[in-house]
């Protein structure tokens, strides 16, 4: 029986009982012509598309169903996160941080009763809530809340004061803290408020400026400022000492000769295999006098402290190492390393990212925020951690949460979890936003990847027998069953295949070219093809504009289930390459205080293990980059568009450097390749030299293709209408034609039949789609590839580096990778060798240029002028909305903009 897996594909619903993920993963019967090898990796949503109701399907190998009330919040037509939380003194308000205000929650009722936002006052329009830490303290009978805020490339770091009167809050002051050369923002964030002498202190440490502080409030004097290590997170006091977290370790000595990179405003010592941070300290500080005493080595990406309510010990979680660090406040020493994460087997796969902390008011148990697992780590505490605990520390179980659970406070017997990213962006419901809110008066349809809302969780203290259940859900909701399919070892004499069924085996392709584009959705550019589940309406880069990718889709096949992981290029590019993010990644999204780092220069993204290239060179693979993790250095005032397309097609060359602060990186960039940071250079000049090396490679019959090419292609990004610059359709238009022309070279050389290229965009922010805002195009070309069908099978980034890793016999990174499902599907094990692609030429002019605002009016001169205010030639510079509007407006004239599925312009979005 011939089964229309299109017809339900998209037609079911993730399963309302998460049990019936487990329903798919045993070796039998195969439905729609898959193998064995792929049913045994599959769950019953793998035909799904990305639900709007629980349980929910996250675009990375994740499934959302959290234990108790999940409450949203946020104003609905923006991209909401919340950070943290405390629980007031009067023990009936909960207040939570989240990125452009706080909101307050009726603990009882888990009402949201009202919210402060930065734009009631027009100084601090803009600013946004740091990382975490928020403290409430009763002074002189009035309630008072303090927490950092910041914004981005101006000096306005402030500490936030405000008062709280029941039913309002109320600004009292904003705390001003200047930066430090080389840094641009001082960027308070944990906060510790103490009477002392009869005044209020407040304490907070400058993630930028590498200190601790110590302000008078009431005056706002500076007592003093004491060092710290490199961009201090968290904070905590015990007696007449303060512990700092340092999320980089110590300043670097120049004199020690260990390696360092680059992060904003200098610099941290790193792994030089991975680029990741090698270091991770606790600052310890005499608060008497603001004098350091000593720096303990902690795990890697030290953030949140806490200590035990009888201040013998102190907790630190370790982001980028799985595990919960454990000192002890009288001798200061480390005493204990408890790993948290879900997936502890011995096979040393980190990525739950431990990145909040509770504990219990008898100091037996405490809670850990896994971000990427989505779930608190309930933890005994054992006679190394507690002064009464017994044997080791033991893990009791998980409790599932809503996306990266981000802050804990432990009331009674509830839980209260601020959940960083929610359920993702999605369908936004109209939400209470208090009485000092507006009401939504419809239902927003979030197909934008910028329309989020935050949440809150409220979760009854399980008991063990419920915390069993839950811990069986979690890992059930986290694939833990692909581990064991990840783990089989190889076999002797297996015949090759496209896509091997176990890591190590052979596979009949020695060369993976992995292309990575930007911001593009899938509606946007394929949305016209009859085949798949587009919506022609949205489609403005059709095949008139991307000939090449239109025909790749149908002479290879074509995938209208494919999503990217993150929702902006600071997360997709490290999402595509290493199939995770970090804390540091997490933590900053939306505000991006520290660095953009798309073209992955700033060393604190990288995750322990690192990313693919390095995963390979591990392995004996032979590794290039063209244009990824580099920047490129050339005369900007030299140059513009025009002049370099000119010398393009003059055949002459302009110098440029393509830099990097990552050593691993340096001997494998291809230095003739631009690097990727830069629309002024079109995507031919980028085609052309890939090509000549390509060609060079060819004529020489002892040289080899590097069996991991990973490449960097922006230019569908667009520069909206700025002048100087192509019209947005001649933009992208550059883009296929690049694609085209590298595809063409690859399948005419001899390397055509051992090579597979996978193509996708590294995140979806500049669009809209009527299925999911992380809905995406993606190719997978090569002889094996040609099935001219569409592929619905759910895919995402972390199922693209999976099936790279599986075809060059690497192992995975991460929790993240070897639990994402390898993309079986689009291969088959007879191959069309016959078969060569022949690029298609542009159809619309690639040289059509922005006009200049003289001569304009209208929509057509508002638009040019906010491209050029807003900088939409450089990559990423925010206001999406915007951007959305302007490409809209290019290719559909006056025509209804799609704002139920895009969302309003919002001139304050700053991304």
């Amino acid at each position: 029986m011939k089964i229309n897996l299109r017809s339900i594909a998209f037609g079911l619903c993730i399963l309302s009982s998460v049990s019936l993920l487990s329903s798919c993963h045993q070796f039998g019967p195969v439905s729609g012509g898959r193998s064995a090898v792929s049913a045994a990796y599959r769950t019953a949503t793998d035909d799904s598309t990305l639900s709007n109701t629980s349980p929910f399907l996250m675009p990375y190998n994740r499934v959302i169903d959290g234990a108790g009330e999940s409450v949203s919040f946020g104003e609905a037509n923006v991209e909401n996160h919340s950070l943290d939380a405390v629980l007031l003194p009067d023990k009936k308000t909960l207040v939570v941080e989240d990125r452009y205000g706080i909101a307050f929650f009726d603990v009882k009722s888990h009402k949201l009763v009202s919210r402060w936002d930065y734009n009631k006052g027009s100084r601090l329009k803009g600013g946004m809530s740091s990382f975490s830490g928020i403290k409430a303290i009763v002074h002189h009978d009035s309630t008072y809340i303090f927490w950092g805020a910041g914004g981005r490339d101006v000096a306005n770091s402030h500490v936030m004061q405000v008062v709280w009167d029941g039913s309002r809050a109320r600004l009292i002051r904003a705390i001003p803290f200047q930066p430090v050369a080389p840094a641009t923002i001082a960027l308070p964030n944990e906060v510790v408020l103490k009477e002392e002498a009869g005044e209020l202190m407040l304490y907070t440490v400058l993630n930028g400026n590498n200190q601790l502080v110590k302000v008078r409030v009431n005056d706002q004097q500076v007592v003093w400022t004491a060092p710290t290590g490199v961009a201090p997170f968290g904070l905590t006091l015990l007696g007449n000492r303060a512990y700092v977290t340092n999320w980089a370790g110590p300043v670097p000595d120049a004199t020690n000769g260990f390696e360092t990179a680059g992060i904003p405003w200098g610099s941290a010592y790193i792994d030089p295999k991975t680029g990741a941070m090698a270091r991770g300290t606790v600052s310890i500080i005499d608060i008497t006098q603001g004098k350091p005493e000593r720096e303990l080595s902690v795990g890697l990406h030290p953030n949140a402290i806490i200590s035990s309510p009888d201040q013998q010990f102190l907790y630190v979680a370790n982001g980028n190492s799985d595990y919960v660090s454990v000192i002890d406040a009288k001798t200061q020493q480390v005493t204990d390393s408890i790993f948290v994460g879900l997936f502890n087997r011995g096979n040393g796969y980190i990525g739950s990212t431990p990145n909040a902390l509770a504990i219990n008011p008898q100091g037996t148990t405490l809670y850990v925020a896994n971000g990427m697992d989505n779930a608190l780590c309930v933890v005994a505490l054992g006679e190394k951690a507690s002064a009464t605990g017994k044997g080791a520390s033991v893990i009791k179980g998980y409790i599932p949460t809503q996306a990266y659970p981000s802050g804990i406070v432990l009331n009674g017997d509830e839980l209260y979890v601020t959940n960083l990213e929610a359920v993702g962006a999605r369908i936004a419901n109209p939400v209470d936003q208090g009485s000092q809110g507006k009401n939504s008066s419809k239902e927003l349809k979030a197909y934008n990847s910028h329309k989020q809302l935050a949440s809150i969780s409220f979760i009854p203290v399980p008991s063990q027998p419920q915390l069993d259940t839950y811990t069986d859900k979690v890992k059930r909701m986290s694939q833990q069953f692909r581990l064991a399919l990840t783990e089989q070892l190889p076999r002797p004499n297996v015949a090759p295949k496209p896509v091997p069924e176990r890591i190590g085996e052979p596979s009949v392709f020695k060369h993976v070219l992995y292309i990575i584009k930007e911001n593009r959705t899938y509606d946007q550019v394929l949305g016209d093809m009859p085949q798949g589940n587009g919506a022609p309406e949205l489609c403005i880069f059709g095949d008139s504009i991307t000939p090449n990718q239109h025909r790749l889709a149908q002479d290879y096949l074509l995938m209208d289930n494919y999503h990217v992981s993150g929702k902006s290029s600071a997360e997709g590019h490290h999402w595509a390459s290493a199939a995770m993010v970090t804390d540091y990644t997490e933590k900053s999204v939306r505000a991006w205080f520290r660095s953009y780092p798309h073209v992955l220069y700033d060393a604190m993204v990288y995750n322990k293990k690192g990313l693919i290239w390095n995963n390979a060179l591990d392995h004996g693979k032979t590794v290039r980059m063209y244009g990824e993790a580099c920047s490129c250095d050339y005369d900007k005032k030299a140059y513009d568009w025009s002049k370099l397309f000119q010398l393009r097609q003059e055949g002459k060359p302009f110098s440029y450097t393509n830099t990097t602060t990552i050593s691993r990186v340096r001997p494998i960039l291809a230095m003739d390749f631009p690097g990727c940071d830069d629309e002024t250079i079109s995507d031919q000049m980028r085609a052309d030299a890939f090509i000549k090396e390509l060609n060079e490679t060819v004529a020489n019959p002892n040289a080899d293709l590097p069996n991991l090419m990973v490449m960097s292609l922006p230019n569908d990004h667009t520069s909206g209408m700025s002048p100087g610059f192509p019209v947005p359709r001649a933009m992208v238009a550059d883009n296929d034609l690049a694609v085209g022309r590298i595809v063409d070279a690859i399948t005419h050389s001899r390397f055509a039949a051992s090579t597979v290229i996978f193509i996708t965009e590294d995140d979806s922010q500049a669009g809209w789609d009527h299925v999911s805002a992380y809905r995406t195009t993606g190719f997978v070309i090569s002889p094996y590839s040609r099935l001219q069908k569409t592929v619905h099978t759910n895919y995402n980034q972390t199922s693209v580096v999976r099936t790279m890793e599986q075809i060059l016999g690497l192992p995975p990174m991460n929790v993240i990778d070897a639990t994402a499902l390898p993309m079986f599907d689009c291969f088959t094990d007879k191959p069309d060798l016959s078969f060569t692609y022949k690029a298609i030429q542009n159809r619309v002019s690639l040289t059509e240029m922005n006009a200049l605002p003289a001569g304009q009016k209208g929509a057509s001169l508002r638009f040019t002028n906010q491209s050029i205010r807003f900088g939409f030639h450089q990559i990423d510079r925010g206001h999406d909305d915007l951007l959305n509007r302007i490409l809209w407006f290019t290719a559909k004239g006056k025509k209804k903009y799609p704002a139920h599925l895009a969302g309003a312009e919002d001139d304050d979005d700053d991304d």
